[in-house]
């Protein structure tokens, strides 16, 4: 009777230690599956923005939402930089002049490029899923980016409407997890002409429309420093704000760095709270099973032997808690993104790198936990435990 108490005592332990891994490692999961999709978005603009000198007008802030227009004869100037391979101008306005509701991520946006000068560019290699991409001499016509086929409920041949104005889904780009999910790319004409219906009314006959721009991309020659040519740019083109990529890049790390890190603490709080719970189960363990033990090592049963087996016991708490955690996990993450996906946001993003690592971690996190038990159970001196009650 003695014994089937122990036994039960041991299992509600051992199953409430489980229990515990797996709460941690289901925040670990769904945290790190936020942080994938962050870090996936932010790869993916550093890839889409960080290749290239953007150019603004000096007066505008340092946004990507539009602003102050730049004008579109200033790529002369700028293509007699030092150092300029390239330089073409594109519109990048909000979808809608007012953005509705929140999001994770890039809001929607429509995008014009010139179909030539956009080609030359790394960044204007996105795959089409079906239909094609935009052409030179195109009109009202557009290619969505995933998200947007999601959240406007569309197919190729579908009319959209933009800004008042209909156009013609032409093509669909193959998903990215990054910026250009949320485009809705058209051609340069089109999208100047929607920017020059979104200006003031009082400003619109003073401006021609072949000649707006919100900024104006700057592709740098092999063998030249990007921040010195961003600097000759600054220097010597008037009314203009370039933006350096490397700095870019160093202001998108430094925002990631601080989701990242909330990322470690949960982390870290599953390292503590898993350790203690498994390092407490196996003690309570070893002291149940003295007599047992003691049988073992006067059998023949070596130190390492017995080493090994309290040590794969918490390792095997430790798996057992790690699967239970990753699927619940997954399991939240897919269903919230089953009824975000209706609005075109994906908001979690389980890599298989986060479910094998998070498996993995709390593995390892059981088989360290119980070396201490195992140890202490390995010298038990069997005399002395087989006497013991």
């Amino acid at each position: 009777m003695k014994t089937l108490r122990s036994i039960f005592r041991r299992k509600v332990r051992s199953t409430l230690t489980i229990f515990g891994i797996a709460i941690g490692i289901f925040a670990l999961v769904v945290m790190g599956s936020m942080a994938e999709k962050l870090n996936k978005l932010v790869g993916g603009g550093l890839e889409y923005y960080g290749t290239r000198i953007t150019v603004q007008d000096a007066k505008s802030g340092m946004s990507f939402f539009g602003g102050t227009p730049i004008a579109v004869s200033k790529i002369d100037e700028i293509k007699k930089i030092p150092g300029v391979k390239s330089a073409y101008a594109s519109v990048e306005i909000l979808k809608d002049e007012i953005s509705s509701g929140v999001n994770f991520g890039m809001p929607p946006m429509i995008a014009g490029y010139d179909p030539a000068s956009f080609k030359d560019d790394p960044a204007g290699s996105i795959k089409v899923a079906s239909g094609r991409d935009i052409q030179a001499g195109d009109i009202k016509k557009a290619v969505l980016g995933s998200d947007m086929v999601k959240k406007l409920n569309v197919v190729v041949g579908d009319q959209i409407d933009l800004r008042g104005t209909k156009f013609e889904v032409v093509g669909i780009y193959d998903k990215t997890f990054s910026a250009p999910d949320s485009y809705i790319m058209v051609n340069l004409p089109d999208a100047q002409e929607l920017m020059l219906e979104s200006l003031p009314t009082a400003f619109r006959p003073s401006v021609k429309k072949e000649n707006l721009a919100t900024s104006i991309s700057v592709l740098v020659k092999g063998g030249y420093n990007a921040s010195e040519v961003t600097k000759q740019i600054n220097d010597k083109v008037k009314d203009v704000k370039a933006l350096d990529p490397e700095e870019f890049k160093k202001q998108v790390a430094n925002s990631v760095a601080i989701f990242n890190l909330i990322i470690l603490a949960s982390a870290l709080i599953a390292l503590v709270v898993g350790s203690f719970s498994i390092i407490n189960t196996m003690i309570m363990s070893v002291a149940e099973r003295i007599r047992e033990i003691g049988i073992k090592k006067a059998i023949g049963a070596s130190n390492f032997r017995v080493l090994r087996e309290f040590v794969l016991e918490a390792a095997v708490m430790g798996l057992i808690g790690g699967l239970i955690g990753l699927a619940f996990g997954w399991l939240t993450v897919e269903i919230v993104n089953y009824f975000t996906a209706a609005s075109g946001q994906i908001i979690f993003l389980t890599t298989s790198r986060l479910a094998i690592g998070s498996v993995i971690f709390a593995t390892v996190l059981g088989a360290v936990s119980g070396l201490y038990p195992a140890w202490y159970a390995a010298r038990l001196n069997p005399i002395e435990a087989l006497r013991s009650e």
